[in-house]
C-alpha cells in the first residue's frame, strides 16, 4: 500500500511538471517565468560572487599592500612575466580541453541562442570560469563582464536543461542569467536588464522584461549582501559648465567613435590573421604582447577600474592618458583577438575614460573657466566608448548613470554616446563588435520581427494532439477502431520508410467504398506526407528551419526513447504555424 502511494505521488508530480512545461511553451506563462527569473538571478548572482571573491582573494594575496588593483607597484620583470605565464597556463589548459570546450564569452552565448536552442554546455562553463580567473589575476587587459555574462547565462540555461524546459523558455532564462551577471558584477541592475535585452536578446518584450528584471533584482540584492551597495566609481557630482561645451562634446563623440572603430578593426584583423595558430601558442603570444605593454604602461593591466577612477578625479596627466588609450586599445584588441577568455566591456570603459580625460584637459586649456572638469569628460567618454563599440547606446547610458550615481551626465551623455555610435557605424563603417565576431566565425544571427516572434513560442503550444499511430498493414476492424476517436491524422509506422502522416479522412473514404479485409495504408488512395521528428522543447523557428531544410510541410513532435522508439506528442503543419503567427 505504501509503495502504491509513493508510485502515485511520483507520477503525479511528473504529470504536473509536464503540464508546466507545456504551459511554458506558450507566450502567456508570465507568472511562472517570473519565478524562474528569480531563481536564475539567485543562481547566476551566486556564481558571479564566487568569481569575484576568488579573483580578488588571489589578487589580495600577491599584489603589494593587498591592493587588488595595484599592478603598478610590481617590478618591471614581474609585470612582463606574469601575463606571459598566465597566457601559457591558459593556453595549455585550453589545448588539452579541445576546440569545442574553449569557445567562451558573450559571442558564445549569442551563438548558442541563435543556433543551439539556448543550450549552453557545462564544459564551456568550467573553462570560462578557470580561464577568466587566470586571465584577470595574471594582469591581462581584459574585463570580468564577458566571462560573467557567459557564466550567468550558462547557469540559468543549465537550470532549464535540468528541468527539461522548452527552448523558448531557455532563451528567456539565458537573458535572465545575463542580466543577473551584469547586475551582480557592477551593482547596476537597470543596466543589466537593458544589456540583456539590447545586446543579447535584441528585442524588448513584456514577457521577457519581467523575469529579466526580477533576475537582476535578486542578483543585486545577493551581491550587495556580500560586497555592499556602494557604486563602482567614487566621483563628485560633476556637471556641464556652459553650452559653449556642446561643440567640444560633439568632437569628442567623433573622436571616440574613431577609437571604437579602430578597436573593432584591430580585433577583427588579429582574429583573421591568427586563428589557424595552435591555441597555446596564441595565448602565450597574447601574454608576451600584454607583458611588453605592461612594462611601459602598467595601468593597462587587469580590469583597471582604479585607472578609471583616477581619470574621473583628474589625477592623471595628458601624456599618460594618451599612452593609456593607445596601449590599452592595442593590448585588449590583440589579447582578445588571440583568444584570451576575458571581457571587452571593462577595457572600453578604461579607454573611454582616458580619451574623455584627454578631451577635458585640452578643452580646459583652450577654453579656460568655460568648460566642466576633466572628470566630467572622463565619465561621458567611458559611456561613449562602450556604447559605440557595442552599438548599445541605452545600455551604455544606464551603466553611466548607475556606475557614477550622477544624473547630471545624462543629457550630455546622450549626445556624445549617440554621436560616437553614428561615427563608428556610419562614418568609419564598423558594425557592433559582437556582430563582427559572429560574422568572423561564419555566423549571421537573424533577428527579424518574424524570427523573434517564432523564437518566443514553443512547438508544444501549437501542435495538435488529434492523431493516432498505426502499422502500415492493418485489418478492416482495426481501421474502424482507429477512426472511432475521430483523429485528424494517422502516423504510419514502417521501419523501411521515413515517418509518413496521412489525413484520417482518406482512410474513412476508402472504408466506405472498399470491403477488403487487409488494408495497406501506404497503398490506398489519398495524401501522404513525409515528416521529420522534432523535439517537443523546440521553438517554432526551429521547426520552420527543419521544414525548410527537409522541404516538407509537416513535422511530428516528440522524442526518441532509449529503445530508439519514437514517443509522439503531436503534429504540426506549416499552415498551423503561419496561422498562429498571423493571429497572435
Amino acid at each position: 500500500m505504501q509503495f502504491t502511494s509513493c508510485y502515485l505521488i511520483f507520477f503525479g508530480r511528473l504529470r504536473v511538471l509536464e503540464k508546466l512545461r507545456l504551459h511554458l511553451a506558450g507566450a502567456d506563462a508570465l507568472p511562472l517565468l517570473a519565478l524562474l527569473g528569480l531563481l536564475s538571478g539567485l543562481v547566476a548572482g551566486g556564481v558571479i560572487i564566487l568569481l569575484r571573491l576568488l579573483v580578488e582573494s588571489i589578487q589580495h594575496g600577491f599584489l603589494p599592500d593587498g591592493d587588488i588593483e595595484n599592478y603598478e607597484a610590481l617590478s618591471m620583470a614581474v609585470r612582463f612575466a606574469l601575463p606571459v605565464f598566465g597566457g601559457l597556463v591558459i593556453g595549455l589548459l585550453f589545448q588539452l580541453a579541445g576546440k569545442d570546450a574553449i569557445v567562451v564569452g558573450i559571442v558564445h552565448v549569442q551563438e548558442r541562442l541563435a543556433y543551439h536552442q539556448a543550450n549552453l554546455p557545462v564544459k564551456n562553463f568550467i573553462m570560462q570560469f578557470i580561464g577568466a580567473v587566470i586571465s584577470i589575476t595574471s594582469g591581462h587587459s581584459v574585463g570580468r563582464e564577458g566571462p560573467g555574462v557567459h557564466l550567468g547565462a550558462a547557469s540559468a540555461s543549465l537550470i532549464g536543461q535540468w528541468f527539461k524546459l522548452p527552448h523558448n523558455t531557455l532563451r528567456i532564462l539565458v537573458a535572465c542569467g545575463v542580466s543577473a551577471s551584469i547586475a551582480a558584477s557592477f551593482n547596476t541592475p537597470f543596466a543589466g536588464v537593458i544589456f540583456a535585452m539590447e545586446v543579447i536578446m535584441w528585442e524588448y518584450t513584456i514577457i521577457g522584461f519581467t523575469p529579466i528584471v526580477l533576475a537582476a533584482v535578486s542578483a543585486t540584492f545577493l551581491s550587495q549582501t556580500v560586497f555592499g551597495s556602494q557604486s563602482v566609481f567614487s566621483v563628485p557630482a560633476l556637471q556641464l559648465a556652459t553650452y559653449v561645451e556642446l561643440p567640444v562634446l560633439l568632437l569628442m563623440g567623433v573622436m571616440i567613435g574613431a577609437l571604437s572603430a579602430a578597436f573593432i578593426a584591430m580585433l577583427k584583423f588579429t582574429i583573421v590573421k591568427t586563428n589557424q595558430i595552435d591555441v597555446w601558442q596564441r595565448l602565450t603570444l597574447a601574454g608576451v604582447v600584454t607583458g611588453i605593454c605592461a612594462v611601459f604602461v602598467p595601468q593597462i593591466m587587469s580590469i583597471g577600474y582604479d585607472t578609471v577612477n583616477q581619470a574621473m578625479l583628474g589625477e592623471i596627466g595628458l601624456a599618460l592618458l594618451l599612452l593609456i588609450v593607445i596601449v590599452k586599445l592595442v593590448a585588449t584588441a590583440v589579447g582578445l583577438g588571440l583568444g584570451l577568455p576575458g571581457g571587452l566591456i571593462g577595457p572600453t570603459l578604461v579607454i573611454g575614460a582616458a580619451a574623455g580625460g584627454i578631451v577635458g584637459i585640452v578643452a580646459e586649456t583652450v577654453l579656460p573657466n568655460q568648460v566642466a572638469s576633466v572628470g566630467f569628460y572622463a565619465m561621458i567618454g567611458m559611456a561613449a566608448m562602450m556604447g559605440a563599440t557595442l552599438q548599445a547606446p541605452l545600455a551604455a547610458l544606464m551603466a553611466l548613470l548607475e556606475l557614477t550615481l550622477n544624473t547630471n551626465v545624462i543629457l550630455p551623455g546622450m549626445l556624445v554616446v549617440v554621436v560616437a555610435g553614428i561615427a563608428s557605424s556610419h562614418l568609419f563603417r564598423q558594425e557592433s563588435v559582437f556582430v563582427m565576431l559572429l560574422k568572423v566565425k561564419g555566423l549571421d544571427y537573424q533577428h527579424s520581427p518574424v524570427a523573434q516572434s517564432l523564437r518566443r513560442i514553443g512547438v508544444a503550444s501549437v501542435m495538435t494532439r488529434s492523431f493516432v499511430r498505426s502499422n502500415q498493414l492493418i485489418r478492416r476492424t482495426q481501421a474502424q477502431t482507429l477512426l472511432q476517436s475521430e483523429p485528424d491524422w494517422i502516423v504510419v509506422e514502417n521501419e523501411n520508410l521515413p515517418m509518413v502522416v496521412m489525413p484520417s479522412v482518406d482512410l474513412a473514404q476508402f472504408l466506405g467504398v472498399n470491403q477488403q479485409d487487409v488494408i495497406d495504408l501506404i497503398a490506398i488512395p489519398g495524401q501522404r506526407t513525409d515528416s521529420e521528428l522534432v523535439d517537443i522543447r523546440d521553438t517554432l523557428q526551429r521547426v520552420l528551419e527543419v521544414m525548410d531544410e527537409r522541404q516538407i510541410n509537416m513535422v511530428v513532435v516528440g522524442k526518441m526513447d532509449s529503445a530508439k522508439n519514437a514517443l509522439i506528442h503531436g503534429i504540426v503543419t506549416r499552415a498551423m504555424i503561419e496561422t498562429h503567427y498571423r493571429y497572435r
